[in-house]
């Protein structure tokens, strides 16, 4: 699946559009690498988000095309928040 659709579907970030804009501008890393929106997303992939002065990382659990909005949050599993390492 693609990062920006990922990270749509799995309501990390609102809006596709959006996805894309973050990754565009280098806050969006996969396993510790800056990632474009079509970057591929793998189960076990480790996703670091950038917002502002906090960063959001999680590990992928799914990769489904479509999800609930309540289900959403089981596509990934949050590690912490502060990681900049």
């Amino acid at each position: 699946m693609r990062l920006d659709k990922f990270l749509k579907v799995s309501r990390v970030i609102k809006r596709r559009t959006v996805a894309a804009d973050a990754c565009q501008d280098g806050r969006v890393s996969i396993n510790d690498k800056i990632s474009k929106p079509g970057a591929t997303v793998k189960v076990g992939d480790i996703i670091k988000v950038a917002f502002g002065d906090n960063v959001f990382c999680f590990r992928v659990l799914k990769t489904d095309e479509v999800t609930k909005k309540e289900n959403a949050n089981l596509m990934y599993e949050i590690l912490g928040g502060q990681d900049e390492s």
